[in-house]
Protein backbone atom coordinates (compact mmCIF):
# COMPACT_ATOMS: atom_id res chain seq x y z
CA UNK A 1 0.00 0.00 0.00
CA UNK A 2 2.85 2.35 0.83
CA UNK A 3 4.47 1.51 -2.50
CA UNK A 4 1.17 2.23 -4.26
CA UNK A 5 0.89 5.63 -2.59
CA UNK A 6 4.52 6.47 -3.45
CA UNK A 7 4.03 5.38 -7.05
CA UNK A 8 0.86 7.43 -7.44
CA UNK A 9 2.48 10.55 -5.98
CA UNK A 10 5.59 10.18 -8.15
CA UNK A 11 3.58 9.49 -11.30
CA UNK A 12 1.22 12.40 -10.67
CA UNK A 13 4.16 14.69 -9.97
CA UNK A 14 5.86 13.63 -13.20
CA UNK A 15 2.77 14.00 -15.42
CA UNK A 16 1.09 17.09 -13.96
CA UNK A 17 4.41 18.89 -13.50
CA UNK A 18 5.56 17.87 -17.00
CA UNK A 19 9.00 17.32 -15.51
CA UNK A 20 12.29 17.31 -17.31
CA UNK A 21 15.93 16.96 -16.40
CA UNK A 22 16.87 16.04 -12.83
CA UNK A 23 13.30 16.18 -11.51
CA UNK A 24 12.09 13.78 -14.18
CA UNK A 25 14.98 11.42 -13.46
CA UNK A 26 14.14 11.48 -9.74
CA UNK A 27 10.46 10.69 -10.43
CA UNK A 28 11.43 7.83 -12.74
CA UNK A 29 13.78 6.47 -10.06
CA UNK A 30 10.96 6.43 -7.51
CA UNK A 31 8.58 4.78 -9.99
CA UNK A 32 11.17 2.10 -10.79
CA UNK A 33 11.80 1.46 -7.08
CA UNK A 34 8.09 0.96 -6.39
CA UNK A 35 7.85 -1.40 -9.36
CA UNK A 36 10.72 -3.43 -7.89
CA UNK A 37 8.86 -3.58 -4.56
CA UNK A 38 5.76 -4.96 -6.29
CA UNK A 39 7.83 -7.54 -8.20
CA UNK A 40 9.53 -8.66 -4.97
CA UNK A 41 6.21 -8.87 -3.14
CA UNK A 42 4.67 -10.99 -5.90
CA UNK A 43 7.69 -13.28 -6.23
CA UNK A 44 7.98 -13.94 -2.49
CA UNK A 45 4.27 -14.70 -2.13
CA UNK A 46 4.40 -17.06 -5.11
CA UNK A 47 7.45 -18.91 -3.76
CA UNK A 48 5.97 -19.27 -0.27
CA UNK A 49 2.57 -20.49 -1.49
CA UNK A 50 2.03 -24.20 -0.64
CA UNK A 51 0.16 -24.72 -3.93
CA UNK A 52 1.73 -22.25 -6.32
CA UNK A 53 -0.54 -22.89 -9.31
CA UNK A 54 -3.64 -22.42 -7.19
CA UNK A 55 -2.18 -19.23 -5.71
CA UNK A 56 -1.26 -17.98 -9.20
CA UNK A 57 -4.80 -18.50 -10.52
CA UNK A 58 -6.28 -16.75 -7.50
CA UNK A 59 -3.99 -13.70 -7.73
CA UNK A 60 -4.17 -12.65 -11.36
CA UNK A 61 -4.79 -9.07 -10.27
CA UNK A 62 -1.47 -9.05 -8.38
CA UNK A 63 0.26 -10.15 -11.59
CA UNK A 64 -1.44 -7.36 -13.53
CA UNK A 65 -0.31 -4.90 -10.85
CA UNK A 66 3.27 -5.93 -11.60
CA UNK A 67 2.88 -5.92 -15.38
CA UNK A 68 0.67 -2.82 -15.78
CA UNK A 69 1.98 0.23 -13.88
CA UNK A 70 -1.35 2.08 -13.91
CA UNK A 71 -3.00 -0.64 -11.79
CA UNK A 72 -0.62 -0.21 -8.86
CA UNK A 73 -2.60 2.55 -7.11
CA UNK A 74 -5.62 0.21 -7.01
CA UNK A 75 -3.80 -1.66 -4.24
CA UNK A 76 -5.01 1.19 -2.03
CA UNK A 77 -8.52 -0.28 -2.17
CA UNK A 78 -7.42 -2.83 0.41
CA UNK A 79 -7.45 -0.04 2.98
CA UNK A 80 -11.24 0.13 2.94
CA UNK A 81 -11.51 -3.46 4.18
CA UNK A 82 -10.24 -2.28 7.57
CA UNK A 83 -13.48 -0.41 8.10
CA UNK A 84 -15.48 -3.62 7.85
CA UNK A 85 -14.25 -4.57 11.35
CA UNK A 86 -16.68 -2.01 12.70
CA UNK A 87 -19.60 -3.85 11.13
CA UNK A 88 -21.40 -6.65 12.98
CA UNK A 89 -24.14 -7.64 10.54
CA UNK A 90 -22.88 -9.72 7.63
CA UNK A 91 -25.24 -8.26 5.02
CA UNK A 92 -24.66 -4.69 6.13
CA UNK A 93 -20.89 -5.24 6.23
CA UNK A 94 -20.93 -6.63 2.69
CA UNK A 95 -22.90 -3.72 1.29
CA UNK A 96 -20.77 -1.24 3.20
CA UNK A 97 -17.65 -2.78 1.74
CA UNK A 98 -19.07 -2.78 -1.78
CA UNK A 99 -20.07 0.88 -1.53
CA UNK A 100 -16.62 1.85 -0.26
CA UNK A 101 -14.92 -0.16 -2.99
CA UNK A 102 -17.07 1.46 -5.68
CA UNK A 103 -16.39 4.98 -4.40
CA UNK A 104 -12.68 4.32 -3.98
CA UNK A 105 -12.32 2.53 -7.30
CA UNK A 106 -14.20 5.26 -9.17
CA UNK A 107 -12.07 8.04 -7.70
CA UNK A 108 -8.81 6.18 -8.33
CA UNK A 109 -9.76 5.13 -11.85
CA UNK A 110 -10.72 8.68 -12.81
CA UNK A 111 -7.54 10.15 -11.35
CA UNK A 112 -5.15 7.52 -12.76
CA UNK A 113 -6.85 7.53 -16.17
CA UNK A 114 -6.55 11.32 -16.23
CA UNK A 115 -2.81 11.08 -15.61
CA UNK A 116 -2.35 8.29 -18.14
CA UNK A 117 -4.29 9.90 -20.95
CA UNK A 118 -2.59 13.25 -20.37
CA UNK A 119 0.80 11.55 -20.47
CA UNK A 120 -0.14 9.84 -23.76
CA UNK A 121 -1.93 12.74 -25.46
CA UNK A 122 -0.21 15.93 -24.41
CA UNK A 123 2.53 15.86 -27.07
CA UNK A 124 0.47 14.26 -29.87
CA UNK A 125 -0.37 16.22 -32.99
CA UNK A 126 -4.01 17.40 -33.04
CA UNK A 127 -4.59 16.38 -29.42
CA UNK A 128 -7.48 18.01 -27.57
CA UNK A 129 -6.44 16.78 -24.12
CA UNK A 130 -3.49 18.98 -23.22
CA UNK A 131 -4.09 19.96 -19.57
CA UNK A 132 -4.80 17.95 -16.44
CA UNK A 133 -8.24 19.54 -16.01
CA UNK A 134 -9.17 18.56 -19.56
CA UNK A 135 -7.99 15.03 -18.83
CA UNK A 136 -9.92 14.93 -15.55
CA UNK A 137 -13.14 16.05 -17.23
CA UNK A 138 -12.65 13.54 -20.04
CA UNK A 139 -12.09 10.70 -17.55
CA UNK A 140 -15.17 11.67 -15.55
CA UNK A 141 -17.53 11.73 -18.53
CA UNK A 142 -15.97 8.53 -19.90
CA UNK A 143 -16.33 6.46 -16.74
CA UNK A 144 -19.98 7.53 -16.46
CA UNK A 145 -20.43 6.47 -20.13
CA UNK A 146 -21.77 9.95 -20.99
CA UNK A 147 -19.07 10.89 -23.48
CA UNK A 148 -19.84 14.43 -24.61
CA UNK A 149 -17.19 14.23 -27.32
CA UNK A 150 -15.63 17.60 -26.53
CA UNK A 151 -12.39 15.78 -25.66
CA UNK A 152 -11.23 12.57 -27.29
CA UNK A 153 -7.89 10.74 -27.45
CA UNK A 154 -6.10 10.61 -30.77
CA UNK A 155 -3.23 8.24 -29.95
CA UNK A 156 -3.41 4.45 -29.83
CA UNK A 157 -2.36 4.43 -26.17
CA UNK A 158 -4.94 7.07 -25.31
CA UNK A 159 -7.70 5.07 -26.97
CA UNK A 160 -6.57 1.92 -25.18
CA UNK A 161 -6.81 3.80 -21.87
CA UNK A 162 -10.25 5.07 -22.89
CA UNK A 163 -11.46 1.55 -23.61
CA UNK A 164 -10.26 0.28 -20.25
CA UNK A 165 -11.83 3.23 -18.46
CA UNK A 166 -15.20 2.72 -20.13
CA UNK A 167 -15.16 -0.99 -19.32
CA UNK A 168 -14.35 -0.09 -15.74
CA UNK A 169 -17.25 2.34 -15.66
CA UNK A 170 -19.68 -0.29 -16.92
CA UNK A 171 -18.38 -2.81 -14.36
CA UNK A 172 -18.75 -0.33 -11.50
CA UNK A 173 -22.27 0.53 -12.65
CA UNK A 174 -23.09 -3.18 -12.58
CA UNK A 175 -21.77 -3.46 -9.02
CA UNK A 176 -23.89 -0.51 -7.91
CA UNK A 177 -26.99 -1.98 -9.57
CA UNK A 178 -26.42 -5.41 -8.01
CA UNK A 179 -25.88 -3.88 -4.56
CA UNK A 180 -29.05 -1.82 -4.83
CA UNK A 181 -31.00 -4.86 -6.00
CA UNK A 182 -29.75 -6.94 -3.08
CA UNK A 183 -30.77 -4.20 -0.65
CA UNK A 184 -34.29 -4.05 -2.16
CA UNK A 185 -34.63 -7.85 -2.03
CA UNK A 186 -33.53 -7.86 1.61
CA UNK A 187 -36.02 -5.14 2.54
CA UNK A 188 -38.87 -6.99 0.82
CA UNK A 189 -37.87 -10.25 2.52
CA UNK A 190 -37.76 -8.48 5.87
CA UNK A 191 -41.24 -7.05 5.39
CA UNK A 192 -42.56 -10.46 4.37
CA UNK A 193 -40.97 -12.05 7.43
CA UNK A 194 -42.52 -9.38 9.67
CA UNK A 195 -45.89 -10.07 8.07
CA UNK A 196 -45.50 -13.82 8.61
CA UNK A 197 -44.55 -13.27 12.25
CA UNK A 198 -47.61 -11.05 12.77
CA UNK A 199 -49.86 -13.61 11.05
CA UNK A 200 -48.53 -16.44 13.22
CA UNK A 201 -49.17 -14.31 16.31
CA UNK A 202 -52.74 -13.63 15.25
CA UNK A 203 -53.32 -17.35 14.57
CA UNK A 204 -51.99 -18.29 18.01
CA UNK A 205 -54.23 -15.65 19.66
CA UNK A 206 -57.24 -16.93 17.71
CA UNK A 207 -56.43 -20.51 18.69
CA UNK A 208 -56.30 -19.54 22.35
CA UNK A 209 -59.68 -17.82 22.05
CA UNK A 210 -61.18 -20.91 20.42
CA UNK A 211 -59.75 -23.10 23.17
CA UNK A 212 -61.16 -20.80 25.85
CA UNK A 213 -64.57 -20.81 24.14
CA UNK A 214 -64.48 -24.58 23.86
CA UNK A 215 -63.58 -24.88 27.53
CA UNK A 216 -66.47 -22.58 28.46
CA UNK A 217 -68.92 -24.64 26.39
CA UNK A 218 -67.65 -27.87 27.90
CA UNK A 219 -68.07 -26.52 31.44
CA UNK A 220 -71.70 -25.58 30.77
CA UNK A 221 -72.58 -28.85 29.11
CA UNK A 222 -74.96 -31.15 31.20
Amino acid sequence: MIAAVVFLVAYAWEVIGNLSGTAAAAAELVITATWAAFVLDYAVNLLLAPRRWVWFRGHIFDLLVVVLPLLRPLRLLRLVTLLSVLQRTAGAAFRERVVMYVIGASALLVFVASLAVLDAERSAQGASITTFWDALWWAFVSITTVGYGDFAPVTAMGRLIAGGLMLGGVALLGVVTATLASWIVEQVAKQEEDARVATRGEIRALSRQIEQLQATLDSKAP
